[in-house]
């Protein structure tokens, strides 16, 4: 008896911290989001206004169908170029040797740096009369010679995409090489015996075998993705206009600069269950790769 009530008081100090930073606010976070709630006005909650807020978002609200388009180029892009990305250097960096090992545990550095500081670097990177990627392009295409980044709509967006892809690319590299080093090495030794080129091998045996981890690489990268919130405050502040203002940043500005404090809960509650359905769909697939 006393070694059952033993483990849970071992996990009592984990499950309050738990309680107290995740679930209390995701609660309390729900409850403002169907009240009237603005700062401006007063510091408590005001009177419950059912999904008024929610509808406003689905029909009358601008900034939130932008900001919605704006997350799902940028998740659709970001994603795409971090999993083809961190495919090809998978496949270059597989076979074994020194060098390929110090690449590998170099890879991992980029994720250590901390997502505001990408942002900051980025910025600095990508100034238009000293930054390094500006001349960089410039020099090697000479149209783009001055070109300000960060002024354009779309070319921020891509700087965006660049600057999250720099950091999240060399992790899902390393997970990738993990799934090439489960996969059975008889399949494709056979096709290589059956005349087939190395490319063929890779197109016909090796991505068709990999294409369960590679699903889990996209799902959840589009998880992150979603809730990227730091590069946008330090690298393009959601600028210029609103052509890289995502979700997660829109509920910042509403909650943090209009002080509309229940309209900011439902509009993070909304990213909050697009991320629910993708981590769903990421434990499913997860169980089903390794048979649980």
């Amino acid at each position: 008896m006393r070694d059952r009530t033993l483990k849970y008081l071992l996990i009592l100090p984990a499950a309050l911290i738990v309680l107290g930073t995740t679930i209390y606010p995701l609660a309390f976070s729900l409850v403002t989001s169907f009240r009237d709630w603005r700062l401006t006005r007063s510091l408590t909650p005001g009177p419950f206004i059912g999904v008024e807020h929610y509808v406003i978002a689905a029909t009358d609200d601008p900034d939130f169908a932008e900001a919605l388009r704006v997350t799902a180029l940028f998740v659709g892009i970001d994603v795409t170029l971090t999993t083809l990305l961190a495919l090809g250097l998978a496949l270059l960096l597989r076979r074994a040797g020194v060098l390929h090992s110090v690449t590998r545990a170099v890879l991992i550095l980029p994720f250590a740096v901390s997502p505001a500081l990408v942002g900051i670097s980025f910025r600095f990177m990508f100034n238009a009369e000293q930054g390094v990627f500006t001349w960089l392009i410039g020099t090697l295409v000479p149209p783009l010679k001055g070109f300000v980044w960060l002024a354009d709509p779309w070319a921020a967006l891509l700087v965006l995409v660049f600057s999250d892809a720099w950091r999240w690319v060399p992790y899902m590299t390393i997970v990738v090489l993990g799934g090439l080093a489960a996969l059975p090495k008889e399949p494709e030794e056979a096709a290589r015996i059956d005349g087939a080129t190395e490319l063929q091998v890779i197109r016909d045996v090796t991505l068709p075998a990999l294409m369960p981890v590679l699903a889990v690489v996209a799902i959840l990268k589009t998880v992150f993705a979603l809730k990227m919130f730091d590069q946008v405050v330090t690298l393009t502040g959601g600028g210029p206009g609103q052509s890289t203002v995502t979700l997660a940043y829109l509920v910042y500005s509403i909650g943090f600069r209009w002080y509309d404090m229940g309209y900011a809960s439902a509009v993070a509650w909304i990213l909050t269950a697009m991320l629910m359905v993708l981590a769903v769909w990421y434990t499913r697939l997860v169980l089903r790769k390794t048979g649980a």
